[in-house]
This record gives structure tokens, sequence and C-alpha cells, in this order.
């Protein structure tokens, strides 16, 4: 066959010949699938149906264009690999050397020591053979930070470091056990090492305890910076120039699975630092250490979590992290093992090498979602950040502000888990009963401990309790599934249901195609569930769910639910995509005599 030749004309516009592409014809086409759904809104209205709100209460419309994008600087990162960066936990100092050795050699750039698990006093032995010259090392000892550091300078000796950092965070201290926050020996360490190790810093910003008290972006944001102006303040009042107590200074922040918050988070992190470092005279560049959450992370089916933390690494590095911090996939369940260390920092070896991310600096900058997002986020950010200022600085508003703030967005948070608005894959969603447990040594396998100060969440451990009880009972729990009617009517609602229970632990068991209400009620009978959910179609619901929530009842089932919206006599209640599916197994394990 011969192939006409190509016009390099022909190929000038691809564009020819479809419709210009605007803002107002999308919003055409997406009133028009609106109107197929039954929506009733008005024509201007449907943009905005479309949108939803970030727990910080930005808005995040379905599309953007050239008009959305804000008039604020850009503060990036340059090009550049980030640090990568693992923390270790483990109390044995000859494992710990041991794995340290392990993630040096395999790609590791730095390390995270956490010293409220591995006694200061070990640390020769634990950094026995590091290159310190080569190897930053971070430290993060609560309590013990002065000690911590002592012994850590007393070791580098008059060796040039090339970073790292001493750890000390009083506040963040504060935030973690209650203690009111001192903040002398920050302050000397932080003179200390300006004086004598100009490339390590002495304090670090800790926010990771406000996210993982189930905090938004937005208040992470402003407390870290509320945070790092009362360092600042603390530094040059002891007479550090500005200059010096800014490059004293790194913070570390939560990155999630919500890559574009995580973009936005770090971008605006940066703009809001900057704008403190101009006000006081100094440069303004912020030192950004990104951790994967550990409120994100699940104890069930803990392999997602691999996923989760890809998806964090990229945004953080996206976002412009200097360190990078992944958390093995196990690190819920106590101290991991060697195969998810390695997971782990592969994951960060992959994306710099082969998929190249740190090869632009700020890949995110000039997207309009991107930039739009960055400057709502900051502004939030900047209210609360104001707000923290207004009532006496961070220290005082860790006694009632900050902890009040965190509970509302912890408890707006928990209503969307709870009704699967927010889903958790393998928890909430998806989950796999049959599933083998993964069990860990014990130990401090997240990157933090809880304390006395504020609390400490995951947000599948409402879900998972659930289902360590279904566990625990001698059989497991069973709820029978009455499907009326055939396979294609039955099918969709069926699997919805049994999805719901599942997430608590409980198990189901089908009657099989059928509309009979006798031969339901024998299938119910022999499956010894005390507890049964119609679920088939509206239209057979019409015709048969009365008659056969009555023949369930004389069967004894002591509840009778319904798949899908409607009343129908002797339904006690529905399961439907937005239910409280939280409330619906708490109720279901009392009906089946489960004790709470």
């Amino acid at each position: 066959m011969t192939v006409p030749p190509v016009e390099l004309d022909d190929l000038a516009d691809p564009t020819a010949g479809f419709p210009q592409a605007t803002r107002e014809r999308w919003r055409a086409l997406a009133l028009g699938v609106l109107r197929k759904t039954g929506w009733e809104g008005t024509d201007d209205a449907a943009e905005e149906a479309l949108s939803t709100v970030s727990y910080d209460g930005v808005r995040i419309a379905p599309l953007y264009d050239a008009d959305d994008l804000p008039d604020a600087p850009r503060v990036v990162r340059g090009p550049g690999v980030w640090d990568v960066r693992q923390r270790h936990a483990d109390p044995d100092p000859a494992v710990t050397r041991e794995a340290i050795h392990a993630d040096l050699e395999n790609g590791v750039t730095s390390l995270w020591l956490d010293l409220t698990a591995i006694d200061p006093a070990a640390l020769p032995a634990v950094l026995d053979g590091v290159l310190l010259d080569l190897a930053p090392v971070v430290l993060d000892a609560g309590p013990r930070t002065a000690e911590a550091a002592e012994a850590f300078l007393r070791l580098a000796g008059g060796v040039a470091l090339p970073g790292g950092n001493l750890g000390a965070d009083p506040i963040g201290l504060a935030a973690r056990t209650g203690t009111p926050p001192v903040l002398d020996d920050a302050v000397t360490l932080a003179r200390r090492c300006a004086a004598d190790h100009p490339g390590l810093r002495a304090i670090t910003v800790d926010a990771l305890p406000y996210h993982d008290a189930g905090g938004a972006d937005a208040d992470e944001l402003g407390c870290s910076i509320a945070t790092g102006v009362a360092y600042l303040r603390a530094l040059t009042g002891a007479g550090l120039p500005v200059e010096q107590a800014l490059g004293q200074i790194e913070f570390r922040y939560a990155a999630t699975a919500d890559q574009f918050l995580t973009i936005a988070k770090l971008r605006a992190a940066r703009r809001m630092w900057a704008r403190v470092a101009e006000v006081a005279g100094g440069p303004g560049r912020q030192l950004q250490h990104a951790v994967t959450s550990s409120a994100m992370m699940t104890v069930r089916d803990p392999w997602v979590n691999m996923l989760r933390t890809t998806l964090a690494c990229f945004a953080a590095g996206t976002g412009g992290a200097d360190a990078v911090t992944v958390q093995p996939f196990d690190a819920c369940l106590g101290l991991p093992d060697a195969f998810a260390r390695r997971i782990a920092r592969n994951t960060q070896a992959l994306l710099v090498e082969e998929a190249g991310v740190a090869r632009v600096a700020d890949p995110a900058g000039g997207s309009w979602y991107v930039e739009r997002l960055t400057d709502d986020l900051a502004r939030r950010a900047w209210e609360w950040f104001q707000e923290i200022e207004r009532s006496g600085g961070m220290a005082a508003a860790l006694e009632r502000l900050v902890p009040e703030r965190l509970a509302e967005t912890r408890a707006a948070r928990a209503v969307n888990i709870a009704h699967r608005r927010d889903p958790i894959t393998g928890v909430s969603e998806f989950p796999d009963l049959g599933e083998r447990p993964v069990t860990r040594r014990p130990g401090p396998g997240l990157a933090r401990t809880p304390g006395d100060g504020l609390p400490l969440v995951r947000h599948a451990e409402e879900f998972e309790a659930l289902r360590d009880l279904a566990d625990a009972q001698p059989s497991r729990p069973t709820v029978f599934l009455a499907t009326i009617g055939p396979v294609a009517a039955h099918t969709a609602r069926a699997t919805f249901a049994a999805n719901l229970f599942a997430a608590g632990g409980i198990a189901t068991v089908s009657g099989g195609p059928g509309a009979d209400p006798a031969a339901i009620a024998a299938a119910f009978r022999e499956s010894g569930a005390p507890v049964a959910c119609l679920c088939s179609s509206d239209r057979l619901y019409g015709e048969h769910a009365a008659a056969v929530a009555a023949a369930l009842r004389e069967a004894g089932a002591r509840k009778v639910w319904l798949a899908g919206k409607g009343e129908y006599e002797g339904v006690d209640a529905n399961v439907y995509a937005g239910c409280d599916a939280l409330g619906v197994l708490r109720a279901t394990f009392d009906d089946l005599g489960v004790s709470r």
C-alpha cells in the first residue's frame, strides 16, 4: 500500500475542525450531564455544584483556567535531588547500626534518629562506621534533646558537618506531651551551632503533632509558622543576627496521599516563611523536611500503604521538599522489617532516578489549579497564624486555641470517614476478610509515639477496632443477604452491602436468586445469622420487600436492613451510599449480641 505524502501545512493546526474550548462551553456540557442525573439547580450554579470544600474551607473547583492564576509571587526550591532521609527507631543499637549501613549503601543520603526510642548514650555504637562528614544526621530526642545533642557533638568532634539538625523543638514537645515549653536549651544549642558548626542546624519546627492530631493543612501551616516566629524571636532576642537565626531553623511537614494539597501546602509554607523573613529583614529560604503521614497509615491491608506513601512521596518531591522520609508500609504495626525499609527507600530512588521528578524546579509551577490552590491555602493558613499571634503566640495558643481548632477539624473528618465520603482502601472500602495478619516486633514504628499532649489519631482506627472485635469472636459475625429477584437485579446492592458489613469484619451469606418469601426465610434460618439485609432493585422492593421482611421476622430475624433508600413495612433501617457506615456496623454488632 502506498502512503500518500503528508504536507506540513496539514499538521499546522491540530485543533482545526473542532469547536473552540471555552469555559462557557465546558459549563454547558457539564450542565447537560448534571441534568441527566436529576439535578435541578440553576444554570449558573452548575460549576458550584461540582465544587468541593477542603477541611480548611478552601473551595476546590472542577475547572481552572488562566483567569484563576493569582497575582502572588511564587517561592520555589531550586532544581536538584532532594535528600533521601530514613528514620531509625529500633532501641537495639546493633540492629539500628546494621539498618543504617544498609540504608546508606542503598540510596539513603541522611539519617533521622529517634532518640526517644534509642538511648542517646548509644550514639557511638549506632553511628559506628558512619562518615559524619558525608551523611547528615537529624536528631529527635524530645525531653532528652540537650543530652542527645551533647553526645552527638562530642562524637562529631572537629568534623565539618555537611548538614543535619540537633532537633530542638520545645514547642513541638509541648504539643506532644502537654508540658510547658522552655526555649533556653534550644537557644543555647543554636548559638553553639552558629559559632562552631556552621553546617549544622539546632532547631526543628515539627508540624507533625498538629497533623497527627487530625489537623488540616492550613492548621498545620499556621501552627508551624507561629512556632517558627516564636523561635526566631527567641534567637534574635539572645543576640543572634537575623540571618544566622533563620539559618538555624528547619521545618517538618506531613505529606499525604492527597497529592495536590500536599504540593500546595509545601509551596504555601515557603511563601509564608518568606514573608516572615522579609519582615524580619533576612533571607527567606525555608528548609523543608516532608514525612509521609502517620495518620493515613493502616494496620489492615498494610500493603496498600505502599501506594499511599508513593503518592505522598511524589507530592513531597513535586512540592519542593528539601528532604523526604517515606515511612515503611508496616510502620504502624511496630518496628519495620528490612523488606519494608527497602521498599521505602526504593520508592524515593524510583521517583528520583527513574521518574526524574527531582530534575525540574517547581514542576507544579504554572498549573492554574496548583497556583490557585497554593494561594487560597496560604491565605487561610496566614489567617490562622495571625489568630495564633493575637492569642499571645504559639506557646499560649497550645493551652486552648490550638486544641479546640484541631478538635473541630478532627470531628469534621471523623464524620466523613464514618460515612465513607473519605474512603480508606482496604479498610472502609474493599476490605479483605481473608487477609493474613502481618506482625512486627513491638516498638515505635511510626514517626511519633503517643504522649499526654495533643491526641494521636489514625484515620482507620474506628473501622479497624471493629475488625479486631469481629476477629476476636469464637465465630465470625454474619449477616444474611436476602437477595430478591434475578442476579442482575440484586448483584449491585448485594455487593455494596457485603462491602459495607465487611468493613466491620462482618461476613455475609447470600440466599441466592428468587422472590419467594418462604424460600428466602428458609435460607435465612439455614444460615444461622440473626440479622438480614434485603438487596434488590427499587421496582422489586415495591413488589416484594414487605412480604420478605415479614417472612424474615417470622423466621426470627432480630433486625431487617434494606440496601438502598425508601421505607417499606417490616424494614427497620437502610444502608446506602453515604450512610453512617460506622453507625450501621456498631448497631449490627449490638443486634448480633457482640459486646463492644
